[in-house]
């Protein structure tokens, strides 16, 4: 019987990049090159940081990936010679399971809660004169610096109610916070709302979006409308995790109708912004073009 993944034995070796070969089956035949310029600048800093799993050397020897294919061409974009690898048999047929597994989170490390990262991010963008700088240091835009930190600038009522469990999640609070920086009446008849729920009651991110999309779409209504209280719908523990929420269509006037809102919540996506705000799109869009063209 052939040896298992799980029982084969783990050699750490530092060996030459350009001794690994591609796996030609593995799931992942497109890599975004935006995120793979910013993977090598990563390592251009830090090197790799996880170990490469590897099938061992052929007659040739020349080992296959088995695990790392972004890191793998990462650290040849990055001008490394060498990168730390694990050799592990692995069986052709095993190969897939393995590769999928990883790549689904199951049996991975965890990532980091988002106030979590945001708070460690922030703490490093300390260390720069400016926001471009540390920005740059990630090799990303500054709109980019500016999402990833959010959630470590939450104000103490906004805090409040994350910590006491009525926001869903902290997706949702950051949208809390944008909305009171757009409207702050409107953010404040919502936040008395949601401390008002009864015990083990959350407001879910739709009702944040929904919020957020009413001022963002509507900025020609009259000042009247800022008044009307929101409603309040009740985020249950079985509420579709946020990521995998599909945000109600922006409401959007008729002169911006040829825009569709599904296409601007699909480069919302690909950008990694929390929603398809279309003037948030348009600046991460503006500052990925011009980090392009400097490049």
């Amino acid at each position: 019987m052939a040896m298992t993944f799980k029982d084969s034995s783990s050699d750490f070796q530092i060996i030459d990049v350009a001794l690994i070969e591609p796996d030609p089956q593995h799931p992942r035949q497109n890599i975004d090159e935006s995120s793979l310029k910013g993977l090598a600048n990563s390592i251009q800093k830090m090197g790799v940081i996880h170990p490469l799993v590897v099938r061992p050397a052929n007659a040739a020897g020349r080992y296959t990936i088995v695990v790392g294919e972004r890191r793998r061409q990462a650290a040849i974009l990055a001008g490394e010679k060498t990168v730390p690898v694990i050799v592990r048999t692995c069986a052709v047929a095993e190969t897939l399971e393995v590769q999928v597994f990883e790549n689904i989170g199951l049996g991975v490390r965890a990532p980091l809660e988002a106030r979590e990262m945001a708070n460690a991010i922030q703490t490093i963008a300390a260390r720069f004169e400016s926001p471009d700088e540390a920005a740059q240091h990630f090799g990303r835009a500054p709109t980019w610096l500016a999402q990833a930190t959010a959630a470590a600038n939450l104000s103490e009522k906004v805090t409040a109610l994350l910590d006491a469990g009525k926001i869903s999640s902290t997706g949702a609070a950051v949208q809390l916070e944008r909305l009171a920086k757009k409207n702050e009446a409107k953010a404040e008849v919502l936040i008395d709302q949601i401390g008002q729920l009864p015990e083990g009651e959350k407001v879910s991110k739709k009702v944040v979006d929904n919020a957020l999309s009413e001022v963002s779409g509507g900025r020609k209504k009259k000042e009247s409308v800022v008044a009307d209280d929101p409603v309040i719908t009740v985020s249950s523990a079985s509420d579709i995790p946020p990521w995998e929420e599909q945000p109600e269509p922006a409401k959007i006037s008729s002169a911006r109708r040829r825009i569709s809102q599904d296409k601007v919540r699909l480069v919302a996506e690909l950008l990694g912004l929390d929603d398809g705000d279309e003037e948030e799109v348009l600046i991460r869009l503006i500052d990925e073009f011009l980090a392009q063209k400097n490049s």
